[in-house]
């Protein structure tokens, strides 16, 4: 009989590493509520600017990215988010993800006010990718990363980690 799978899980597999890639600050206009679809309660949030810093990268958001939102029946909150980055040298790299904001629903309506709230009592994580056409950072297209959020009243800050 095979060994049980947990004894399998060893070496790489036994736990999930990261490197630091960036902080991300986004600037959002005030959501444009589309309110209860036949897909759900939609809303959406105009990115118009705001600024990445990291070790290897850094840079600016430009303006015309999109957070749209749907509002779960569970009061979570489902990110489907398209951004573009110009890094300080120039490059362009286009982002994408999809994220979860969840929490108690007083904290979540304090949220939705503009109200800031210790990021320790929510939840709020997302899933990056990249696409871009520099040589400079063509490694960006073959990575995934993750990202741990917080709200502001202007828009979020994420702290993301490429996974090893």
């Amino acid at each position: 009989m095979p060994a049980p799978l947990k004894d399998r899980i060893v070496g790489p597999l036994a736990e999930a590493r990261t490197r630091p890639l960036f902080t991300l600050k986004l600037d959002v206009r005030p959501l444009i509520v589309i309110g209860d679809t036949p897909a759900g309660f939609k809303r959406v949030g105009v990115v118009y600017g705001g600024r990445f810093e990291g070790e290897r990268l850094s840079g600016e958001v430009l303006d015309g990215g999109s957070d749209w939102q749907s509002v779960r029946g569970d009061g979570s909150i489902a990110l489907d988010v398209r951004l573009n980055l110009k890094t300080d040298d120039g490059a362009l790299i286009a982002v994408t993800y999809t994220g979860l904001r969840r929490g108690p629903p007083e904290i979540i309506a304090r949220i939705d006010k503009g109200e800031e709230v210790d990021p320790a009592s929510y939840y709020f994580r997302i899933s990056p990718r990249f696409e871009t056409g520099s040589e400079t950072y063509a490694w960006l297209n073959g990575i995934l990363a993750i990202g741990i959020g917080h709200r502001f009243a202007d828009g979020p800050l994420y702290n993301l980690f490429e996974l090893l």
